[in-house]
């Protein structure tokens, strides 16, 4: 079923949008069917369930992290991943810059925008994303590529449309007037249910799991998506 699920979306997908496989809760076996079938990336929400798969699975793909990452787990992120989908202060940005400066490299990552404004939820607002793009631009070992949203949890696709939109018009204007050095390529958007929606308005990457996997397992039921 996951391949034929990869086949089906990777052929609806345009070109120049990337695909990040969602994994959470999926087994490392799950995970390497999927890119076999053809996905080059994989999101994780947990760094611990990460380790396995990548473990399993190593170079044949490329590794985002796409969760809520907590402070005790920057220095094994930055070894394990690359690119962090979900920077939203300078504190977590710093912390992954010296983490990342001890390993001698540097981490791509993006500015998750909480385009909904919703209290308690990760991500900047989007009228703070200016100001945060700015500090993270002094950074010597975190390069911003751009920006991702997730957007409310939603019934009707239709219903994440403007604020896929205020985010894409975010973008459109951090490219032009952005910190010298700081070149905005990726908009990540969209998840199993959103998705086509996104595309339409502009986003470049989106974040499928069950789209791909099927249903997450009972114990993850209840959960919202990262994707």
């Amino acid at each position: 079923m996951i391949r034929e699920n990869v086949r089906e979306l990777l052929a609806e997908i345009p070109a120049g949008v990337s695909v990040v496989a969602a994994a959470k809760a999926r087994t490392p076996g799950e995970v390497l069917e999927a890119v076999e079938a053809g996905i080059q990336i994989v999101g994780e929400n947990y760094v611990q369930e990460a380790g396995p798969a990548i473990d399993a699975i190593g170079g044949r793909a490329t590794w985002h992290f796409i969760g809520r990452l907590q402070r005790n787990k920057v220095k094994k992120a930055a070894r394990l991943f690359d690119l962090v989908e979900t920077v939203d202060s300078i504190s977590l940005a710093r912390e992954l810059d010296s983490a990342c400066e001890r390993l001698g490299k540097t981490m791509p990552a993006l500015i998750e925008v909480n385009s909904s404004r919703e209290s308690g939820k990760a991500g900047v607002f989007p009228e703070e994303t200016e100001g945060l793009l700015r500090e993270l631009a002094c950074l010597k070992h975190l390069r911003v590529l751009g920006l991702m949203t997730m957007g409310p949890p939603v019934e009707d696709p239709e219903e994440a449309r403007c604020h896929f939109r205020e985010t894409r018009e975010l973008f459109e204007r951090l490219r032009a007037i952005g910190p010298a050095g700081v070149e905005l390529d990726v908009l990540s958007m969209g998840m199993s249910d959103t998705y086509r929606v996104a595309i339409e308005e502009g986003a470049t990457m989106i974040r499928v799991g069950t789209r791909i996997f099927g249903e997450r397992p009972q114990r993850e039921r209840g959960e919202k998506e990262e994707g």
